[in-house]
Order: C-alpha cells, then structure tokens, then sequence
C-alpha cells in the first residue's frame, strides 16, 4: 500500500473558522485492470470485462445514482465502475477523479479501447470532452443514441427516469398536502430529549389507508414508559412513510388517541366500516421525519383500460398500484400504460414532496403476464427483494473439478490431518424424501466402558468455501437458500450443495463433528470433543423410513437401495439389525434430553405447514398437512443439542464476538387473546414463564376435541416474539437465553449448506481449536452488521415460502370452485371472535381465515333447520367468547369460541394483488369426516401420554439427585432407563411401541428455532 496525505477542510462552529485536517491515505500500488487487452501483465483472475465489449464506459457518480437500473441491463458490456463514483455517491463530488482514471485506462491499453465516460454535467462535457483524444465524455442520453440505439428498452427507462425528475421538480412551490419533515439534526435531538419516538412503521394490509402502526425502538422512547406500538391513523398522519420506514414519531394528546379496529376487513376498500367498531384508546402519533426509507423495488399493475383517464401517444402520468396493499400508489410517466396493463411490472419511487398525494417513480421492467405462474413466482421474489441470479463465472471458477466418471476423492493431506471415521463409526442421515442438501448426519454406538457416543456430524462446507472468496462473498449476500412451494434456490452452487458438501450416502464426505461421551445409564453427557472429520454415510433414510424403525418394521432396513449391493444375506441382516439397533438408541437418547429441557420449559409449539403435492407438470394434486413423527423430534433434538453445545464452545473462547441466537420472551399483552380462548374452555393460562406456559399449555387438553389444544399452542406461537441471530458483543450476556428451547445459549451450526449464520459459527468453532486457522473472524461491530442482515434475508425467506404456499393453495381451490361444479367444503373451528364475523381454522388444509356473520350489504346469517345457512336483514352482537346474529325472520346463529362449522373454501381474485383464500359459513354444523379419514383425536392423546411418561421419569430422576442418595439414585436410575429400552419383557415403553405414528412434538415451530 502507497501511504499518501488527504487534506480536509472541516467547517467549524457558526462564527469559526474552518479547520484544516490532515488524514492518511492509502493507496493500492497496482489495481488489475480487468481486460483482456492488457499488455501490462495485469493478473487474469477474478471479475473480468468482456471480451467481446466495443468500448469501455466509466459513469460518474450522477450517473451511476441516476441510471443504475439502465447500467444493469444484461447488453451493456464494458462498464468500469470506479471507486471514487461509489464514494462519491454519499460526496456527491469526484467528477475529475473518475476522468483521470479514464485517461489512465486509455494509456494503460495503449489506445486500444474507446473509453467513455458519461455524465449529466453540462460544464464537465464541455471542459473535458476534447481534452484527451480516445477518452469522450457525453451525457446518458447521447451515450444511448450513439451506442445502443436499438436497445429499445433502455430508451424507454431513461425517458421514465427523466420525466419523473422533472414532475419532481415541478412539484416544488406547489399545495401542501402534507407538513413538512422535520429536519434531520432537529429529528436526532427530539429523539435524544424524548419529544420524538423511533420506529419501524408497519401498515396493516387489511385496512392499508386507515391503520399502521410504529413497532417502538431506542433508548429514548424507554422514558415514555409505552409497552406498546403507537398507532398511526390515516394516510395524513402517516406524513408519506410507507410501510418498512424508520420513523420519528410525536405521540398526539390523550384525548385524541384512537382504538384498534375489531371488525373483519377484507382489504382497505373497505375502510369505511373502520369506525363501527374500535378498541380500547392505545398512543396514537403522527410521523414527523424519516430517518431510514424503505424504497427499493416495488411489483405493479397498470391500471385497466375502463380505469384508465387518458390515452395518447404522449407520456401518459399514470397511477400504478402496487401488489402490496400497504404501499400507496405511484405515480409514474410512460408511454406504455395501454400496452402493459396486462402485465406485472416492477417500479420504483424516486420522490414524494409534500406537495403530491403520491410518490412519484418510473417504470424498470416487465415481469411477466398476470396469473402467469412465473409471473407470480417473480412477483414474490421481487417483492421480498431475494435476487436469484445464476452464480458468474467467478464464483464458479472457485469450484472444485467435478468429473462425472471421476468421482470427487479426499485428499491425502486432508486425510492426515482429519479424524478418520469411515470404518469406525455408523453414520447415518435422516432428511425428507428425495433431499438434495444433506447438512447433517448421525451416529451412535457403544463404547468398551458401557458408556454411549453420539455423533452429529456437519457437512464442512468452510473447507471449499474461503472467507472474502467471490462464493463466500454471494452467499453471505444471499444468507440463506429459499425454499418456495414448487422450487429453490441455493445459497452455494450446486456443485457444493449437492455434491461435495452434501452427505450423501457410500461416498467420502468432510464433515465437522460434535462427538458426546454419555453415560450408558442415565445419558448424562461427561464429556465432548470437536473435530474435523472424514465420515462415510453408510444409510440416507427418509423420515418415514426412520419412523417406520423406530416402529418395529424391520422390513422396511431390508429393502433398504444402500443393502441392496450386498451379495451375502447374512451381511445384510447384520447391518440391517446394526441400523435398527441405532435408530432405536438414538431416539432413547432423544427422549432423554427432550425430558430435560421440558424440565426447563421448554414448549411444544404449534405451526401450520402445508405440503404442495406436484406432479412432473407441476399440477396440484393435493394440500397435505404434515404430519408429525417421532423421527422429526428425533432428528430436531440432536441438532438443538449441537447447536446449544457449540453456542458454549465459541462464546467461551470468543465472548464479544461470537454469533449466537436468541429468543425473547414475548410480551405479556400478545398473549391476552390466547388467556381469552383458554378461559372459554375452562383453562387458565399462566404466560408470566415459559416453564408456567408449557405447563399451562399441557393442561388445556380437551378429550372430547384435541382441535383445542392444537389451537391453543397456534395461538401461544403467534404471540412469540421472532428468534434472531446477534453478537455477543452487543448484548448483555443476560438477553442470551432462547426463550423457547429453555437454553441459556444458542447458536445454528447444522446447516452450513443453506444458512450462512452456520457458516460463520463454523469459522468461530474452527479458529477455537488449536490447530485451526487464526484470525480473519469479524470483530463485534462488523459481526452485529452482518446479524442485520441475515435476519433481514431470514424474514424474507419465510415470507416468500407462505407466499408461495399461499399462490398454490389458491390455484388448487380455484380448480375446485363453484365453477368447477366442484364446491371445496370442509371442518372448520371458530378461534377468535370479531365484530361482524369470526376467524377460523381448517385443519384439513391448515388454513386460517375470516368468515363473516355480516356481509357488504348488511345483511347477517341466518340458520335453517337443515343446518344451512342463507343471509337474511337483522342484527349481530359481539361478546368476548360468542357472536349472535338476529335476523328479522328465521332461526338466528350462535357461534362459540371453538364450534365447529362447516365451511366452503374460495379464491378472491385480484388484478393488481394477490389472489386470497375466502371462507364461507355453508352450515352452522360440523361437517362428518368420511369414513376412511383417520381420527385426529388419536394422535394428540399419544402424544401427551409419551410425554407424561417421559417427564415423569425424568422428574423421579432429578428427585433422587437431588436428595445425594448415590446408590439408590443409581438403581433407580437404571430401572427408569429400562422403561424406554426394548427389553424381551412387558414394560411401558413396549406398549407404546406397538402404537403406530408416535409423535413427541410438532418441530414445524422449531424450524426457525
């Protein structure tokens, strides 16, 4: 590095002068320049120009802030962007730098490259345009008409960009029709002093122009004493934030504070019936200033031909609506309006003075038809801003070589420096059928000394995958690999994914392992050790396969592909009794440590996952719900346990900065509807702990409906604040705690392959050991950074996998509309109670969603004798656990807190948003189950019996520690392990093994655990 000298000029104090600050500065001796001209000997590595560019263009920093989406296009070839344009952008100056480094390419290629600058400053052309012959310098508008001219749709976009900047301008000096922002230093001393609150706004989506509210954060509004959000009324209090701003916000009088509405509401079309029913007075504001925008790109839909006010080949000022209803429409100048109304477009927001009702933006690009599954498809991907761009050439240059009829082999220097576990060990993955990306793997066997060793090993996806390397820098960019309804798309290349980091079976693997010695006993754990390994899976089995173990079908390990090669018979028997004795093991071991951390508190949540089944031309051909095993409890608890034992590991050795993740303990106000449903039933919910709220949770079980239970656990999981990754270096060590799995530390370690947070905690565990690699980690501040993000990525993730569900649930009911002849009906369960409806739940397809008792003409339900229901003129009425609709003439309808209804499923569909699930009460009865549908009730009550066993058990064994008695504790001790172990003799635990579709926990909430 050159070290060199930057002198700044700082402004001092009004009435100072300015002070004059001398900085070092550090430049780079030789900086690549990346062409395939170079005579200079530049290295050939890393991002290249192409080969095939005409000429070479540098934009400076107007340019690059103005036309990025234009830069973007996939024709444009040759595009060198400096540094000093990127620093620039937050300067707004350097214009003579970037030419300088254009003259300094001309003369590094000798001339043999055109180079181009553009740019929008008028002086800058005229004073630099002629100064050095094969450097020209041309403004935006003329680089397109002279080099691309037939590149119609970049013309289109500059022309959008233009004549958005210029109705921005326009605007100024024009009708207030909202108070201006306060300014951004009087903002940060507001905040500081307490007048202002900080906050992220969020929009309700169902009633988008009435109610948002502001999710309250900083230091400075602890002093207010608020426990909860503020609302923000109407679109004139909200002051031109959209949904996502960071938002200062001054809380209005007492006396003007307003309720939440308790009225169902489809979307905001119907706002008017906002004031009919509203909530006890909460802090209501007004948003002052923004201290962060959430623009970025925006899917649309131009208005229909009916809708449409003006037609003409000038540039037509459009209002697009957005997909998203919580986003106000955009106001955007094109000439394409007519032509693209059939179309889902992307915009973005380029200004909102507080003279315009709307933002004004411009049009970027087509996505697709509307109702077009890629359409669609693109629409989600865009909308929660997740870029899935084949990875460059770069990227894939870092790969290993992989030869078909050469398959991939360790390497001898790896295998000295590894354990070696391929002949010692029995590893064994468990994973949805046909699973690509096998993170994980088990092991278990019996040691010499009586005791256990569990094994979870860890694909070592960090030895192909460098930190700062192109595919590291994707990944970390990308944070996570998306998984939609019908697809996915990977955080690493599918080479790595899998492949080479995926633990498929019979193949050489590197791996990180977490190796436990427990007692034989009682499964207390003495010891643990981490090591870089080399495993061979010797069995990939689904869950199924691993439940149907765990349930005594030994016929299922015989016909099992990977024993399937062995010619002897008896080889095959004893590897089969080897793999059934293992699985059988580890799900003892499982049972034990799940015993404990109910001890502990931990909950047994419920989440509702539904599984699209596709056939080969991607048509529905059902919505499943899944179905909770053992073996998904099984798989869950060895990997919780690794990744709290790894928590320890790297917070011990890195104490400010390692990469954990915690689970706060809700708010005790979320949970004020889930005290409401319970005490409906009899129940009461204790939430002051999550030891009080297991505990409470596991009382509310109803024999004559499990539904309830099953829905109070919904409720407490809808009440849970979200887990987040952070470092250890920004909080105190006593937020660590994951409120839900009882564990004072956590952090995530078993899936390298799709979350990046592994990866990093994978480099922490490694630079640990002392034979691993030192240093290069990120230190506290970069670390909580990095956290931001990939909690940022993580909720997009999830939000576009619901969605995704959401457009095939909708597809599969359209199919199955009143259109059809095919009517969907099903069993539904009332779950909540609102003033002109009620909230069901259908477990048949897992979905939840409105029903009305009052429709948009005003007319409410009414009963017939048959149970049928029709809409009639009269009244409802709303009390805490119950609604009554009074009609004028017929039988009027009651409907409690957990009533069965039966209901028709339909699809509302939208032009400009996505289509939307409708429920419709058909009959005020349950709808009869057919005859070959299984009872849900069965399920639920093995459960609370395999639990009771097990806690019970675990309970005796704390009693007796507790009391120091060694040897009874000892003999004791070894007559609760013979409960769960498959002894010849009659026992507990060999009757429970004779009932089919065991299941401890549904782990779907654990996924985001």
């Amino acid at each position: 590095m050159l070290r060199t000298e930057k002198v700044l000029l700082l402004r001092g104090p009004q009435g100072r002068r300015s002070v004059r600050v001398v900085r070092e500065h550090y430049l780079r001796p030789h900086v690549p320049c990346g062409s395939a001209l170079c005579r200079a000997g530049c290295p050939r590595e890393g991002k290249l120009l192409s080969d095939d560019a005409t000429h070479y263009v540098v934009p400076d920093w107007k340019a690059v802030q103005d036309y990025l989406e234009i830069l973007e296009f996939p024709e444009m070839k040759g595009l060198v962007f400096m540094q000093t344009a990127c620093q620039a952008l937050q300067h707004q100056r350097g214009r003579r730098s970037i030419y300088n480094a254009c003259v300094w390419y001309h003369n590094h290629l000798s001339g043999r490259m055109p180079i181009v600058m553009v740019t929008d400053d008028g002086d800058a052309i005229k004073q630099l345009g002629s100064e050095t012959e094969g450097v020209f310098v041309i403004s935006f508008k003329d680089y397109l008409d002279n080099f691309w001219p037939d590149l119609k749709a970049a013309h289109e976009l500059l022309e959008s960009v233009q004549q958005s900047r210029r109705e921005s301008e326009g605007q100024e000096g024009g009708r207030k029709e909202y108070a201006e922002h306060v300014p951004p230093e009087a903002l940060g001393a507001g905040i500081k002093s307490g007048r202002f609150l900080q906050g992220v706004l969020n929009v309700n989506k169902h009633r988008a122009q009435v109610e948002a509210f502001v999710r309250l954060q900083g230091s400075g509004n602890k002093e207010k004493d608020l426990t909860t959000d503020v609302l923000i009324h109407g679109t004139r209090a909200r002051n031109r934030a959209i949904h996502g701003d960071v938002v200062a916000v001054e809380l209005l009088p007492r006396s003007e504070w307003k309720g939440r509405t308790a009225a169902l509401c489809e979307n905001e079309a119907e706002d008017k019936a906002a004031g009919e029913a509203a909530g006890e007075p909460m802090p209501t504001g007004r948003v002052v200033g923004l201290l962060q925008k959430n623009w970025r790109d925006f899917v649309a839909t131009f208005p229909s031909q009916e809708e449409s006010q003006s037609h003409g080949k000038a540039a037509q000022k459009v209002l697009v609506t957005p997909w998203d209803y919580r986003i106000p429409k955009i106001r955007i100048s094109t000439h394409q309006a007519e032509a693209l109304q059939d179309f889902r477009v992307v915009v973005r927001i380029d200004s909102w003075e507080s003279t315009s009702l709307y933002p004004n933006g411009h049009f970027v690009r087509v996505l697709g038809r509307i109702g077009d599954l890629e359409s669609e498809i693109q629409t989600i991907l865009v909308e929660n801003s997740i870029s899935v761009k084949p990875f460059s050439e770069a990227q894939m240059c870092e790969m290993p070589p992989v030869v078909p009829d050469t398959p991939w082999e360790v390497c001898p220097e790896e295998e000295r420096r590894r354990t070696d576990l391929r002949d010692t060990h029995l590893v064994f993955s468990i994973d949805p059928e046909g699973c690509e990306d096998v993170d994980d793997a088990l092991s278990i066997r019996e040691l010499p000394n009586g005791d256990l060793e569990l094994g979870v090993h860890i694909a070592d996806v960090t030895h192909f995958v460098a930190a700062g390397s192109y595919t590291d820098i994707e990944a970390r960019a990308r944070a996570t690999t998306y998984y939609l309804a019908d697809r996915r798309y990977d955080m690493l290349p599918a080479v790595l994914s899998a492949n080479l980091c995926s633990l498929l079976g019979n193949v050489d693997r590197y791996a990180v392992s977490v190796l436990w010695e427990l007692d034989g006993a009682s499964c207390d754990i003495k010891r643990v050790c981490y090591k870089r390994s080399i495993i061979r899976s010797s069995f990939q089995l689904s869950y199924e396969a691993a439940q149907a173990l765990l349930d005594g079908d030994r016929s299922v390990a015989e016909s099992l592909p990977e024993l399937a090669g062995l010619p002897d018979g008896a080889a095959r028997a004893r590897k089969a009794e080897e793999l059934c004795w293992a699985v059988g093991r580890l799900a003892e071991v499982a049972r034990r440590m799940r015993a404990r951390r109910d001890l502990l508190g931990a909950l047994e949540l419920e989440g509702v996952e539904v599984r699209v089944q596709l056939d080969a031309q991607k048509n529905i051909g059902d919505l499943v719900p899944r179905q909770p095993l053992e073996a998904h409890e099984v798989v869950a608890e060895c990997m919780i346990l690794a990744n709290h034992w790894v928590a320890k590991e790297v917070c011990g050795r890195f104490p400010h900065r390692a990469l954990l993740r915690q689970h706060p303990p809700p708010r005790q106000e979320f949970f004020a509807e889930l005290r409401q449903c319970a005490a409906a039933k009899g129940f009461a919910m204790d939430t002051r702990s999550n030891k009080a709220l297991a505990e409470s949770l596991d009382r509310a079980d109803d024999p004559s409906d499990p539904l309830v239970n099953r829905i109070l656990r919904s409720m407490a999981t809808q009440a849970m604040s979200n887990a987040v990754y952070f470092s250890t270096g920004s909080c105190p060590e006593e937020e660590f705690a994951h409120y839900g799995l009882a564990l004072d530390k956590y952090t995530h370690f078993t899936s390298p392959i799709r979350r990046y947070a592994d990866i990093v905690v994978h480099r922490l565990l490694l630079e640990a050991d002392p034979a691993g690699p030192k240093g290069g980690g990120p230190g506290s501040t970069e670390l909580e950074e990095l956290c931001r993000h990939i909690n940022s990525r993580n909720r997009a993730a999830q939000h576009a996998q619901k969605q995704s569900t959401e457009l095939f649930q909708c597809m599969y009911f359209k199919d199955k509309g009143p259109e059809r002849e095919e009517p969907c009906t099903a069993d539904g369960v009332v779950y909540s109670i609102r003033t002109n409806g009620v909230l069901v739940f259908v477990p048949r397809y897992g979905i939840k969603g409105a029903a009305y008792l009052r429709n948009k003409e005003g007319l409410v339900l009414s009963c017939q004798g048959d149970g049928a229901c029709e809409w009639r003129p009269g009244s409802l009425q709303r009390f805490p656990t119950r609604i009554t609709s009074t009609p004028a003439s017929g039988e009027g309808v009651t409907l409690n807190l957990f009533d069965h209804v039966t209901v028709k499923i339909l699809v509302q569909t939208s032009r400009c948003h996505a289509d939307t699930v409708r429920l419709q009460i058909a009959s005020c009865r349950p709808l009869q189950a057919p005859a070959g549908d299984p009872p849900q009730s069965s399920r639920v009550s093995r459960t609370e019996l395999v639990r009771e066993v097990t806690r019970t058990a675990a309970e005796e064994a704390a009693a007796q520690f507790a009391q120091g008695k060694s040897q009874a504790k000892k003999a004791e001790e070894e007559e609760g392990c013979a409960e769960y172990r498959q002894t010849q003799g009659s026992n507990l635990y060999r009757l429970l093994e004779e009932i089919k579709d065991l299941a401890l926990m549904d782990v779907s909430a654990n996924s985001g655990a």
